[in-house]
């Protein structure tokens, strides 16, 4: 079974960065494309970056420019670097596969103050 083990987030200041973390397991993450996905309170989960198992990616445009999603085949772990952060950027943060997200993780909470 697919297991998503999210980490990284916390409470930083609007303009700072933060690294989040994805171990998988029960999922190849070098041959799927992968996702990190966020849910703000109130709204919908949505998928704000991409990577395809050729090394392409694609990000929400709310993110463009300021997050990079990145992949460790030999640990199999998805990342994704944030930076420029806004306090819109609070929200938890999963990763699964993209577009069809096959499990979740409990995610990892990003808190960015204005």
């Amino acid at each position: 079974q697919v297991q998503l083990v999210e980490s990284g987030g916390g409470l930083v200041q609007a303009g700072g960065s933060l690294r989040l973390s994805c171990a998988a397991s029960g999922i190849d993450v070098s041959i799927t494309t992968m996702g990190w996905y966020r849910q703000a309170p109130g709204k919908q989960r949505e998928l704000v970056a991409a990577l395809t198992s050729g090394g392409s990616t694609n990000y929400a445009d709310s993110v463009k420019g300021r997050f990079i999603i990145a992949r460790d085949n030999a640990r199999n772990t998805v990342y994704l670097q944030m930076n420029s952060l806004k306090s819109e950027d609070t929200a938890v943060y999963f990763c699964s596969s993209a577009p069809i997200p096959r499990s979740w993780g409990q995610g990892t909470q990003v808190t960015v103050s204005s």
